[in-house]
């Protein structure tokens, strides 16, 4: 039996004391599978889906060979969305902490590129970016990579069904040929095998059966007539299930938005998230969900790719996924690190054939079940626990949760416990606390003060 410890890895001892300190014993599938020929230096082609654990996998390979005291860019790590690539740089600067003065920079488009040239200016070890982004930085002759010996694709397939082929080849054409390239990808359509032709040296092939590891879901399907029906059902399942978190999926931008329109009209606690809304409105609503401050996520599968929320009750297909691969990607998103989740999907007549593809890739019929009582429709949908507060200033101020919490629980504070996560952004950070606790969270913070300055806070 192949041993999972971490400590069987040829890793410097600084990243291994850093993950017993993380609680980081054992590795999961992909890691385990992978982490071996990655630090031996070898090319990987990797199948994973979010929260299988892959940022680990290439991020301790990237961390392991890693020359602190030279200051280039040896690794660039390419993600399709700028919420996926600030998650990367997260988890890259937790996994990194045991080693002094690592710089992990992002590089990702949606702000303002001038404070970008200012930080690249200072020097960086490892960029996370988004295609788009790095590129303009290329042209602009502000970053280079001719020291980079790590290059990473994560979630390569979203980046092609993106449009970003002709960008990715431009940016890997910048990159020094003898390198380690490590592609992940949670889905395998035949782009995915051009591009591994042309940019890996002989690859080692990994793949993790997602199926296999979600036993732990709960998977229904409810057969509807009409889009009338169709909301009704998504109302009942959620006054039935009455999730503290929940993604609800559609197709396309239009009707998640108008999905998300008609839950809040109807008194859930519902946001959107799909390609049409702004970065800073995104990025609210990412923090509130996963805050537990807004209950239901509703998404189109491209903006909720990289998601990676802990402790994800249930999963709504309000629409078949185009294809089985997609599903089994959707509903790997409830039933994390061994939990119980539930994945509820919604068909016609006409979807009947994608629902047969999807028994096929599971191996078992999907036999449609009651839609619960409509009595339930006349009762009050779950309202979340907690509230979300946003302060005016974040790290470039110098401003760090402890920082925040002591302004909160400080002389005459509100209680810790009423607190929950903390998210700290370069400019602005947000607070979760109870709702109970709303005013006099405001009230605290906007009378007193954080680092030693006056600031604003307010609801979101």
């Amino acid at each position: 039996m192949t041993d999972t410890a971490f400590s069987s890895l040829a890793l410097p001892a600084d990243l291994l004391d850093n993950l017993a300190t993380l609680g980081y014993t054992h590795m999961t599938p992909i890691q385990a599978q992978s982490l071996p020929s990655v630090l031996s230096g070898k090319d990987i082609i990797a199948q994973a889906k979010t929260g299988s654990g892959k940022t680990a996998a290439f991020s301790l390979g990237v961390l392991a060979k890693l020359n602190v005291k030279r200051f280039r860019v040896q690794s660039l790590v390419l993600c399709p969305t700028r919420e996926l690539a600030e998650q990367v740089a997260v988890e890259m600067r937790k996994l990194a902490r045991g080693r002094h003065n690592v710089k992990v920079l992002t590089l990702c488009g949606g702000v303002s590129i001038g404070p970008q040239i200012g930080s690249l200016e200072h020097g960086a070890h490892i960029i996370v970016g988004t295609p788009g982004r790095v590129d303009d930085h290329l042209r602009k002759g502000t970053l280079r990579l001719d020291d980079v010996e790590t290059l990473v694709l994560d979630e390569a397939d979203q980046m092609l069904d993106m449009g970003f082929q002709d960008t990715l080849d431009a940016i890997i054409a910048r990159v020094p040929a003898h390198r380690q390239t490590l592609l992940f990808s949670a889905t395998f359509p035949r782009s995915i095998n051009a591009i591994a032709q042309r940019v890996l040296s002989h690859p080692v092939s990994v793949k993790v059966d997602e199926v296999q590891t979600q036993s732990t879901i709960s998977q229904h399907v409810y057969k509807v007539d009409d889009n009338k029906q169709r909301y009704q059902a998504l109302k009942l399942l959620l006054l039935h299930f009455q999730p503290q978190s929940c993604v609800v999926f559609c197709t396309t931008k239009a009707q998640t938005q108008q999905v998300c329109d008609n839950l809040e009209d109807d008194g859930f606690s519902a946001v959107a998230l799909h390609g049409d809304i702004e970065q800073r409105g995104r990025e609210r609503t990412l923090v509130k969900f996963a805050n537990k401050s807004a209950s239901v996520l509703v998404a189109t599968d491209v903006a909720a790719r990289g998601l990676d929320i802990d402790d994800m009750d249930m999963v709504i297909n309000y629409q078949l996924a185009h294809d089985p691969q997609t599903h089994v990607h959707r509903v790997g998103r409830t039933g994390r690190a061994g939990k119980k989740g539930v994945a509820c999907s919604l068909y016609n007549d006409a979807e009947h054939y994608k629902l047969a593809m999807i028994g096929d890739r599971y191996d078992r019929d999907f036999l449609p079940a009651a839609l619960p009582s409509q009595d339930l429709l006349d009762t009050a949908p779950y309202q979340p626990e907690m509230a979300t507060l946003m302060i005016d200033s974040g790290k470039k101020q110098k401003v760090r949760a402890g920082d925040i919490l002591g302004a909160l629980t400080g002389q005459a504070g509100i209680d810790g416990k009423q607190v929950g996560k903390i998210n700290v952004l370069d400019n602005v950070a947000f607070i979760a606390v109870s709702q109970s606790c709303v005013k006099a969270a405001l009230r605290k913070l906007n009378d007193g003060k954080v680092k030693g300055r006056t600031i604003r806070a307010r609801r979101i």
